[in-house]
């Protein structure tokens, strides 16, 4: 049957050439779902082609019959895309599946490992494998798990052992294949009539594709072509890197700095550079040179084969022609018919491929016979070669489920071998073998490749990561099991990658995780996935179950005891879902997630620690760095502020900014340890210098956050010395960097604030901050290996003075603005301005209390000394600067609060100028305190003013509410009780006090419930008992002006009124409440000492002893309170408190006794005194008596004997419950004994 080079039809799939073969490959969206069909059965098949370096299909070129194929034609062995190594290589070893082209095909498709993939192989290893149970050659395969794929390499012994005799390597393995597999293994050479078959077909390509070219005479020699071929075979399958015996004595002679060895070129060649918006360094240099990594396939085709998908390369020549656009050509001898194998051959082939067709040419010793074109789906029903579909389905399950079983463990090389003509297949862990091999050199070539995917696949799925962190238990699995197969002087570069992305894996910025997404992170393995329990659990599995296939080794003859599983006979293969359940994996670990902070970081640190000993294992060692000259001094960046104090360190932030700049040093000459700028080294130092800081920071800040103040501090130290270290290897640093060195800058401020105020804990503190692990020390040793580390010294020391704490913070602070404003970092301007506000603050209210402690001390106030108006000066001008801080932000409230302390300071000062003499008495109000009080007013009203009103922050308000009012009553008081009237006019310092004592009583607030309340009231309660008195004395000494007399008459009564019901609201200041109703009585006294009438002097006397009445509220709660304190004394631990209260003549209850023994004093003469007037009054009266004021006269009389009668001497308790009884006899007849009854 014929086939032309008509017009393809539309519709029907084409393969995706690329000319340019070297170029990225392409994703092809085209797919072709082929299903087919064998008699009712069905097959599930679909090919995507995901890269292809061959053109677009072209019509081949029909040979007339009697063509010689023995002849070459013109064209032949040069270089075709058509063909690509397909024609070019077949009489070579290329033809061969490399042993490392699986892994070409992973790094170029990494996207894909790990997860997506079952399977990634050479299509001749698929065919081989699925042919198993037809063929009685051997297989001999490389295995290789990462994550759920599996990696499928050809491992030819042959060649193996004989590199193994020239190199020494392998041996391990040679001695145990003759052991235990062939004993008489020896070298089998290929037959000529095998290289014979290779020249043919391939000058039949060449034809098909240049049909009139000319023949060309063959070579002389054509036995020397194929000793050379054969020798090609043996020589470039296999990297020279891995096998180079000098490579090892070169690498040792060859310094290390900025060079790797020959296998981390091999392997770092093949790394692409990770994406930048990874966030990874850039850790592996690209190279030419792939050693046999490259992805050198035709095409790689993404196959569904029912349910499994296979990432295949294949280099089979696609053709175009007849009805479909692609069709495979095939040449066979038409004396030798095709078998079951070589149908499989070409089933699987098309299958894969998406080949519709296939074109057979048909040849008698080299001479074309005919051609004919079969269907795919008709393969398998060709007669000699005729085979099940649902079979081939069966094998390739059973197969994949067989290797996922056994093949567990990641990182490790199975080999799977069936020698020639057994139908036992065995699978053996060449890596476990390995490790029990003796010799020295026995180094697995697959190590460095299988690492690198390792590394790769891990690589890859950190940019999912980011989005979905399910992946991170998979990325530690595969991390770690990339470093356990390194060595870490032969792949540092690696290594110290590995640690680095490890140390990623642990999110140092972000909040404890959901429980429910905690659980998302448990999806991963632990650094064995697959422990050896679970190994026994599943052998055990097995072993039970005989349904489910068994391939244990219990019952293996004794040549299977190395074997980790045996098929026992292919046949099993056929049999459907005969390893059905076994291929399930579970993980058996789970990624440490903990919601401890400080676990986190600790496993961070201790990756970066690691990654940081192999970076310096590269580099110089500390005996080649260049010792220091023990004559000179180290010039260290902080000075001795014991010797000049704590003022003379104000170059302080310039220190901490100098880490914000560029660095002095070009970055083309050396670090300090001697890397190279722009090396491996170089760069990975900075992320895992940065990555230490940052872990440093977050520990830091967790430690504030639990008040462990020295440990915080000896975190940021270390933090700020990694940021050190990285400025040293850095140039130019990033704003990003800035922005982090100016958060360090203010977690340190904000410490050392913590510190000062909590000067009390300093033991436990410095405890805290000298202690130090072992991890720390070593990070700290690989810091100094760069840096001194000691230009933040100043901001890290632990002192003891507490104004230097204050000063160091504020001194952090600054730079921290410094380095916002200088990269116009908005977003972190706010917050810093907050905090220098802060710290400004405490710094004035230090210097404030100073000033204060100062007055105090002082033993006779009779100027103010210098030192304390210093300590004025820095407090207010740390108050001016604070203010700025905050309202450049707009913060009303700490604004409020700022201006409120200005006024205590404004207080502090105008207490200062008191003039105290030496009797302790002191003189007028004088001039300087009015204007610092008045000052302190204006500072309390601009408070006010900014917080506008109580609802934007009601406890700020609250407190400058009372603080206001407090200054206007002290300032009324002091003009009240030390009149300056030397200066002023009595009137004028009347009308100063009122106005003062109204505006006091103004932010007096008696309505809002708060704790203030009472405090609020006893305050409005004294104005009007002072306003009282004031006006009280007013109208004693006014004469002449008798409305101005009437005037003051009247509001003494309406103030002292005032202030006995606020008094009685109190129910807590007896004394208070006694004495204004005793200067009440006074007042109506003397009232009645200028009235000239007896009835109007009776009215008067009756009133005042009303009044006297009401003072037995009083001595009620008086009573109350004694009583309580004689209950406290009959106590037996009372004794001594009695005694020292006696001394300062209080009470437990915190009444003053001398005090109200005073006022007895005065009560009992004014009492009786009322009562002899009223009861002369009332006898020498003209008018007849009523009955009732008889029976009041009565009273009265004997009231004033038990008054007389007294005892003066006795306890206070009696007098105090006589007074109650006097009180209350009188209050029916006064007409009072509703009032305050309660």
């Amino acid at each position: 049957m014929s086939a032309s080079s008509g017009d393809r039809e539309p519709g029907v799939l084409q393969d995706n050439a690329k000319e340019d073969s070297s170029g990225p490959p392409c994703a092809v969206e085209n797919s072709k779902h082929d299903s087919v069909c064998t008699g009712n059965s069905e097959i599930k098949s679909r090919a995507v082609v995901k890269y292809c370096a061959a053109p677009p299909p072209t019509s081949y070129a029909l040979l007339q019959e009697k063509t010689d194929l023995k002849l070459p034609p013109a064209n032949w062995l040069r270089e075709n895309p058509q063909l690509g190594s397909a024609g070019t290589t077949v009489l070579g070893s290329s033809s061969k599946s490399k042993p490392f082209s699986s892994f070409g095909m992973a790094y170029e498709f990494i996207d894909c490992i790990g997860d997506d993939v079952d399977v990634v192989s050479d299509s001749e290893n698929i065919k081989k494998l699925l042919k198993i149970p037809y063929s009685k050659s051997h297989v001999s395969m490389a295995v290789h798990r990462v994550g759920r794929t599996l990696l499928l390499d050809e491992l030819d012994i042959q060649e193996l052992f004989m590199r193994s005799s020239q190199t020494g390597d392998w041996t391990w393995l040679k001695e145990f294949y003759q052991r235990l597999i062939d004993q008489k293994w020896q070298r089998k050479k290929k037959s000529k009539e095998h290289w014979y078959q290779k020249a043919i077909l391939s000058k039949f390509l060449y034809y098909s594709i240049n049909g009139d070219g000319a023949a060309e005479p063959v070579p002389d020699n054509p036995n020397d072509g194929e000793e050379q071929n054969e020798a090609e075979e043996y020589s470039s399958s296999w990297p020279t890197a891995f096998t180079s015996a000098a490579s090892d004595t070169e690498e040792s002679d060859a310094p290390k700095q900025g060079s790797v060895s020959m296998d981390s070129q091999f392997a770092l060649g093949q790394v692409t550079s990770v994406p930048k918006e990874q966030n990874l360094p850039m850790l592996f240099d690209e190279g030419e040179n792939s050693q046999g990594l490259r992805n050198d396939f035709v095409r790689n085709i993404m196959w569904t084969f029912e349910d499994i998908h296979m990432l295949v390369g294949s280099n089979m020549p696609i053709f175009g022609g007849g009805r479909y656009p692609a069709v495979s050509l095939r040449l066979r001898d038409n004396n030798k018919p095709i078998n079951i194998l070589t149908g499989i051959d070409y089933w699987l082939d098309n299958l894969m491929c998406n080949v519709p067709e296939l074109v057979m040419c048909f040849h008698v010793n080299g001479i074309v016979q005919k051609y004919e074109m079969i269907k795919t789906e008709d393969i398998p029903h060709l007669e000699n070669s005729n085979f099940s579909t649902r079979v081939v389905k069966d094998i390739a399950q059973n197969i994949l489920s067989f290797l996922k079983s056994n093949c567990t463990k990641e990182g490790h090389t199975y080999w799977l071998f069936k020698a020639s003509g057994s139908d036992i297949v065995k699978l053996y862990d060449l890596t476990t073998l390995c490790e029990e091999a003796e010799e020295e050199k026995c180094q697995n070539p697959f190590t460095l490749p299988v690492a690198v995917l390792l590394y790769r696949v891990a690589s890859n799925l950190m940019l999912k990561a980011r989005q979905n962190r399910k992946h991170y238990g998979t990325i530690r699995t595969l991390l770690l099991n990339c470093v356990k197969l390194l060595d870490e002087e032969r792949h540092p570069q690696i290594i110290a990658s590995a640690h680095y992305m490890l140390s990623e894996l642990f999110q140092l910025d972000e909040a404890p995780e959901e429980e429910d997404e905690g659980e998302s992170l448990r999806a991963g393995g632990s650094e064995d996935s697959y422990s050896d329990e679970d190994g026994e659990e599943e052998e055990e599995l097995t072993e039970d179950s005989d349904e489910n296939g068994s391939y244990g080794s219990c019952s293996s003859p004794q040549d299977d005891s190395k074997a980790v599983a045996v098929i026992r006979s292919v046949g099993e293969l056929s049999v459907p879902e005969k390893y059905k359940s076994t291929h399930q994996i579970r993980p058996s670990g789970v990624f440490p997630v903990s919601l401890d902070k400080e676990e986190r970081c600790r496993h961070v640190l201790s990756y970066v620690l690691k990654g940081l000993k192999a970076v310096d294992g590269t580099i110089k060692k500390e005996s080649d760095l260049p010792a220091a000259d023990p004559n000179t001094a180290i010039p260290l960046k902080y000075e001795d502020r014991s010797a000049i104090g704590a003022c003379a360190a104000e170059q302080g932030i310039s220190l901490l900014l100098e880490r914000g700049q560029s660095t002095v040093h070009s970055q083309k000459h050396p670090t300090r340890s001697g890397m190279i700028p722009g090396s491996w080294q170089h760069r990975m130092k900075l992320q895992l210098f940065l990555k230490a800081s940052k872990a440093y920071y977050v520990l830091s800040d967790a430690a504030t956050n639990l008040l462990k103040y020295g440990r915080a501090l000896r975190y940021i130290k270390l933090s700020l010395q990694c940021y050190d270290a990285y400025c040293s290897v850095s140039g130019t640093p990033h704003p990003h960097m800035l922005q982090f060195h100016s958060q360090c800058l203010s977690l340190c401020g904000d410490i050392q604030l913590m510190l000062a105020q909590n000067a009390h804990n300093r033991a436990a503190y410095l405890e805290e901050y000298s202690y130090q692990t072992k991890e720390d020390q070593e990070i700290l040793h690989s810091l100094n290996r760069e840096s001194s580390c000691q230009a933040f010294n100043m901001a890290t020391d632990l002192a003891m003075d507490p104004e230097y704490q204050l000063f160091v913070s504020s001194k952090c602070y600054e730079a921290a603005y410094e380095l916002v404003i200088s990269e116009a970092l908005k977003d972190q301007l706010a917050q810093v301005l907050k905090r220098l506000g802060n710290i400004r603050n405490e710094m004035g209210v230090y210097y404030m209390n100073q000033a204060a402690a100062m007055q105090t001390e002082k033993e006779v106030k009779k100027s103010v000394s210098i030192a304390e108006q210093e300590m004025w000066k820095k407090s207010f001008a740390f108050f001016e600067k604070g203010m700025k801080d905050f309202e450049a932000i707009g913060d009303s409230t700490n604004t409020a609060l700022l201006l409120c302390n200005t006024g205590r300071l404004m207080r502090i000062c105008a207490q200062a100028h008191c003039a105290v003499s030496a009797d302790q008495s002191r003189g007028e109000f004088s001039p300087e305190e009015a204007l610092y009080y008045n000052k302190a007013i204006d500072y309390y009203s601009r408070a006010m003013k900014s917080l506008a009103s109580r609802e934007n922050h009601p406890a700020v308000w609250d407190s400058v509410n009372w603080e206001l009012s407090t200054t206007y009553f002290t300032l009324a008081t002091l003009l009240q009780d030390y009149a300056p009237l030397s200066r002023k006019a009595q009137e004028q310092i009347e009308r100063e006090v009122t106005e003062a004592m109204m505006k006091s009583l103004k932010y007096c607030d008696l309505q809002t419930e708060s704790a203030r309340q009472p405090l609020y009231q006893y305050r409005a309660a004294t104005i009007h008992h002072r306003l009282a008195s004031m006006y009280h004395s007013c109208f004693r000494n006014q004469v002449g002006d008798e409305h101005l007399r009437k005037q003051h008459r009247s509001l003494a009564e309406l103030h002292y009124s005032k202030a006995v019901c606020l008094f009685l609201s109190l129910k807590d200041a007896p004394c208070e409440l006694l004495r204004t109703l005793l200067e009440r009585v006074a007042f109506a006294e003397f009232t009645m000492a200028g009235q000239s009438s007896n009835a109007a002097k009776l009215k008067s006397l009756t009133g005042a002893v009303e009044l006297m009445a009401e003072t037995r509220f009083a001595f009620l709660l008086i009573h109350k309170e004694l009583l309580e304190e004689q209950i406290e004394l009959r106590e037996p631990d009372a004794a001594e408190s009695a005694e020292s209260r006696d001394l300062v003549g209080g009470s437990a209850s915190g009444l003053n006794l001398q005090e109200v023994m005073k006022l007895i004093g005065v009560f009992e003469p004014s009492f009786s005194f009322l009562l002899l007037q009223l009861i002369k009054l009332m006898t020498t009266m003209k008018r007849k008596p009523s009955n009732k004021d008889e029976e009041l006269l009565k009273t009265y009389r004997n009231v004033y004997s038990k008054l007389l009668r007294a005892e003066k001497n006795a306890p206070l308790l009696r007098r105090v419950e006589l007074h109650i009884e006097l009180l209350q006899q009188l209050t029916p007849h006064t007409g009072s004994d509703d009032t305050h009854s309660r």
